[in-house]
């Protein structure tokens, strides 16, 4: 599909150093960052995490510890209660039925408690380096507005962009959305005419329209 190609080829050309933003050195304190950032800024995460993955370093260890206790750890990237509650379920699966190892493929990651396809994908592209496409709130509406995708459910959204773009650049594609929609692409006032992408954009035609 050319039209693909070249959005491709642009976003490259603008975000040459586009990469996941959530600090982590393992599959499991990146599956624990992901779990967090839900309704929080990344920045906000790592501020939180830098003292966290130094306290918690095994699944095991987020199983032992007072739900109190891990709630006040978290406590700033909001949510604390049900993310606390997540993350207990969660590294409770690890330990139990995983020896405590997060999983590699998707079936078994969207098993742990707390854990959907686009932290699933997430983990097994940035973790584990496999081809995915995690649909967040950017890759779903930079996609639609680019006319990429026309659903409104995430995991159709990732099915249809999956048939348009080549696999290998799956989980390089989530990276350069994701930072075209932070920095352009915003949710209520995109910076169109200062698009690179205004000629392929569905979006921009039918508002220029009006």
């Amino acid at each position: 599909m050319q039209k693909v190609k070249k959005i491709l080829k642009i976003l490259e050309r603008e975000y040459p150093h586009a990469k996941i933003t959530l600090d982590f050195k393992n599959p499991l304190e990146l599956l624990i960052a992901t779990i967090l950032a839900a309704q929080c800024t990344d920045e906000r995460v790592n501020l939180v995490t830098k003292d966290l993955f130094k306290k918690y370093r095994k699944a095991e260890d987020y199983v032992k510890v007072d739900m109190g206790e891990l709630e006040e750890d978290i406590r700033k990237t909001g949510f604390y209660k049900n993310k606390a509650k997540a993350i207990k379920g969660c590294c409770r699966k690890i330990f139990e039925d995983f020896k405590g190892k997060v999983p590699k493929t998707l079936s078994e990651l969207t098993s742990l408690s707390g854990v959907g396809r686009k932290t699933a994908n997430i983990v097994l592209a940035n973790a584990y380096k496999k081809d995915t496409i995690s649909v967040d709130t950017h890759v779903k509406r930079v996609s639609k507005r680019l006319g990429l995708a026309q659903s409104e459910d995430s995991d159709r959204i990732e099915e249809e962009l999956c048939k348009v773009i080549p696999k290998e650049k799956w989980s390089r594609t989530t990276h350069l959305l994701v930072f075209h929609g932070r920095e352009i692409c915003h949710a209520k006032k995109p910076k169109c005419e200062g698009c690179p992408l205004m000629e392929y954009c569905s979006y921009f035609k039918t508002i220029s329209k009006s």
